[in-house]
């Protein structure tokens, strides 16, 4: 692998305490090309602008897919990823599903590793810092010819992150636009699946809510998952959340919470739940808590939701099941505690 350094590092340029969450580049970046049927000229170069064809195909067909995954430094200044091998293998799901070549998990690990190697001083100590990893793959064959592109560009930048949301979050129970529907693409992380999300999640702001929760696309009957999290919603001692399927992201942070809950004997159940369940539970009381979780959130606390103009708010709860996971996700990530799931990895 052939690897550029920066001449003069941008990080005393930056403040680290207030991160607008990926606006912010690290030094290096990571780059691959797709040519004649193998990925060849593997590289990674100071972070600049790329040079693209206007008739790139993913520019007019949206072949293109991303990960988003995440570095974090323990007190004593080692690095640790989690679960990359997980997101390598979702990236090679999503790939296929878009008619694109499979990215190797032995460059995709090393390519990684290299350039935490590099810039890990971007990395911070402490619970809510870490180093967030996008890598992604695109079509970059010059032609608008309608079918698969046989040319593909393989990159990866990272950004140093904090929270993702700042303050409280409302969320829309949607029963009109729709995010993905059976038999689509809504299990991959497709380019295409958040740009449809916008325009819907642009009207939900303007209502004042943050976030969009997605039904079904037959009749909307059904809880789905947000704009940028799987969810999870406690009804009485009960942990509920939707299955995945090909209209739900198999996200990675749900499956650890899962794991969690099992392993700590909480009772969780994993089945379709129909809105209007979460409407009655809401109105007798029996809904404690609704919470995201996701690579970039982590575990997100709802306070409220909206539906058919109603507006529901949820109790605020001391030793929150949110609070909970998060605490037993953040001690794995940060080398806090032991790792019984063996999800750390180090770098």
């Amino acid at each position: 692998m052939k690897i550029e350094k920066i001449k003069k590092s941008n990080i005393s340029n930056v403040d680290f305490d207030n991160l607008d969450f990926g606006t912010v580049f690290t030094d290096h970046m990571f780059e691959c090309s797709y040519r004649n049927g193998q990925w060849v000229d593997p590289e990674i170069k100071p972070y600049q602008p790329i040079s693209i064809s206007p008739s790139a195909r993913a520019l007019h067909y949206g072949q293109a897919c991303f990960e988003g995954m995440k570095a974090f430094k323990d007190e004593l200044g080692k690095v640790w990823l989690f679960r990359p091998k997980d997101n390598h293998d979702r990236m090679v799901k999503s790939s296929e599903r878009l008619a694109m070549p499979a990215f190797s998990e032995e460059l995709f690990i090393e390519a990684i590793k290299k350039l935490i190697d590099l810039d890990k001083d971007w990395i911070k100590t402490g619970i809510g810092n870490s180093l967030y990893i996008r890598p992604f793959i695109f079509a970059d064959q010059n032609s608008i010819n309608a079918n698969e592109a046989t040319e593909y560009k393989f990159m990866i930048i990272c950004a140093p992150a904090k929270s993702y949301y700042s303050g409280d979050v409302k969320v829309k129970i949607e029963k009109s636009f729709s995010r993905a529907s059976k038999g689509g693409v809504g299990y991959a992380k497709a380019a295409g699946n958040y740009a449809a999300q916008f325009y819907p999640t642009l009207i939900a702001r303007k209502e004042g809510f943050q976030q969009i929760i997605w039904t079904d696309s037959s009749n909307h009957e059904y809880i789905e998952e947000a704009g940028t999290m799987n969810l999870f919603f406690r009804i009485g001692d009960k942990l509920l959340t939707p299955p995945t399927s090909d209209s739900i992201l198999d996200g990675i942070t749900r499956k650890s919470l899962i794991e969690i809950a099992k392993k700590e004997e909480i009772n969780i159940e994993i089945r379709p739940i129909k809105v209007s369940e979460i409407i009655q539970a809401a109105n007798n009381g029996e809904l404690k808590e609704i919470f995201g979780c996701g690579t970039a959130v982590v575990v997100l606390p709802i306070i409220g939701f909206g539906y058919d103009e109603e507006h529901y708010d949820l109790p605020k709860i001391e030793n929150s099941w949110s609070k909970f996971f998060k605490r037993k996700l953040n001690d794995i990530q940060y080398n806090i505690s032991d790792d019984p799931f063996g999800w750390r990895f180090p770098v």
